[in-house]
């Protein structure tokens, strides 16, 4: 019998909770890759203030208010099944805001000046979804008509009539967020398993140019259960859940060096960039000092805030000195930035709209570098930031 429990026999599940704070069932097809999940709680209450006679600590009551948080660290897969969403899928409607859209795919009729794609049939697509064409993704920028759309950007290989235009899932922003419960199951069996129940999004990091596609999630949650003092109607349940019987799990992961970035007033793509880190950050406050309750009844999102900081290569061309120029001048500009570059392993983020700020001249290295920092996506309602797996 081992001394301990390792930390690589761990699994971890993620539900959309139908209410706050009330767990879901989930399958196999709920897991989703993991390098990390950290969940703390701690109490409200800091210390008593009464006279004891005494320089004792005489303990404080174990059913005090708690706050929860947590994180999570998840890694891109293959997205195999287009006609199902992805696995991360209610991670993603958590940090946004609206359910994913499926685009089923369609047939080009004709492309015009690089970014004028014509369906042979009615494409039902709305500005902000995603599109994908052999190893390209790319995001309706407008709609002409049930037919025609323009594009964020030109196709690196432009298709040709009769060529698929693949599936692509789709997330939009949305003005109320959704809850989600993360199952963390352990082994051996007699390990105390855990579930993080009305675990909301309050930040999304995407890192650009790592080792691997990761997303990371964090943000406050209603409670922590726990196999060894669950007690029935914690989290809405009657029993402490058991794992989902398992039928394999795809572990193909996408590496991190692997993508496109395109930008500008008129978009160009940028091969200069040496590391980017985009953030959605969600201002989540908690319904949680309330007489009557232990415990979150709600989450509230305040204003959102979407930052891209980046970094590239300065070069003598007229697109490098555009973004310095559109720095300067606060002009918002077009940004895109694609992960992976095989069909069922593609990523997109698109902002529309996002001002840089100035750079920061880098001259510590042999070449010059140029740190854009904190430069933020704007719209008008709930459309400056987009996500689309394809």
């Amino acid at each position: 019998m081992g001394c301990y429990v390792s930390s690589n026999n761990e699994r971890v599940y993620v539900g959309a909770e139908s209410a706050y704070g009330q767990v879901p069932t989930v399958t196999a097809a709920n897991r989703i890759p993991l390098l990390n999940l950290g969940a703390k709680q701690a109490p409200v209450v800091t210390g008593r203030k009464d006279k004891t006679g005494s320089r004792t600590f005489p303990g404080i009551p174990n059913t005090i208010r708690k706050t929860t948080t947590f994180q999570l660290n998840t890694l891109m897969t293959e997205w195999v099944n287009q006609t199902a969403p992805p696995s991360e899928d209610p991670l993603f409607q958590a940090a946004l805001g609206a359910p994913g859209v499926l685009f089923a795919g369609g047939t080009v009729a004709s492309v015009t000046g690089g970014t004028q794609l014509q369906f042979a049939a009615p494409h039902g697509l709305t500005p902000g979804q995603g599109v994908t064409s052999g190893s390209d993704m790319r995001f309706v920028a407008a709609v002409e008509n049930s037919t025609t759309v323009f594009l964020s950007a030109p196709f690196t290989v432009t298709p040709t009539a009769g060529a698929a235009i693949g599936a692509t899932m789709t997330y939009t922003l949305g003005e109320s967020l959704p809850s989600v419960s993360l199952f963390d199951y352990w082994d051996p069996s007699g390990a105390v398993q855990r579930i993080v129940n009305g675990a909301a999004m309050d930040k999304l990091q995407i890192t650009v140019n790592g080792d691997f596609q990761e997303f990371d999630f964090s943000g406050p949650s209603q409670d922590l259960l726990d196999s060894s003092s669950f007690a029935s109607g914690q989290g809405g349940l009657t029993a402490f859940p058991s794992e989902p019987a398992q039928t394999g799990f795809d572990y193909t992961i996408v590496p991190g060096h692997l993508g496109q970035v395109w930008m500008g007033a008129t978009p160009a793509q940028f091969f200069t960039l040496t590391q980017a880190e985009l953030t959605l950050e969600n201002n989540i406050a908690l319904r949680l000092h309330e007489f009557g309750t232990d415990f979150p009844r709600c989450i509230t999102a305040g204003v959102r805030k979407i930052t891209l900081n980046f970094n590239i290569f300065e070069s003598v061309d007229s697109q490098t000195a555009g973004l310095y120029q559109a720095a300067r001048q606060r002009s918002p500009i077009s940004v895109m930035i694609q992960l992976g570059e095989q069909q069922q392993q593609l990523f997109g983020a698109y902002m529309p709209a996002m001002t840089p700020e100035v750079p920061e001249y880098d001259d510590s290295e042999t070449r010059l570098q140029w740190k854009f920092q904190n430069s933020r996506a704007q719209g008008s309602v709930d459309d400056e930031f987009y996500v689309a797996f394809g």
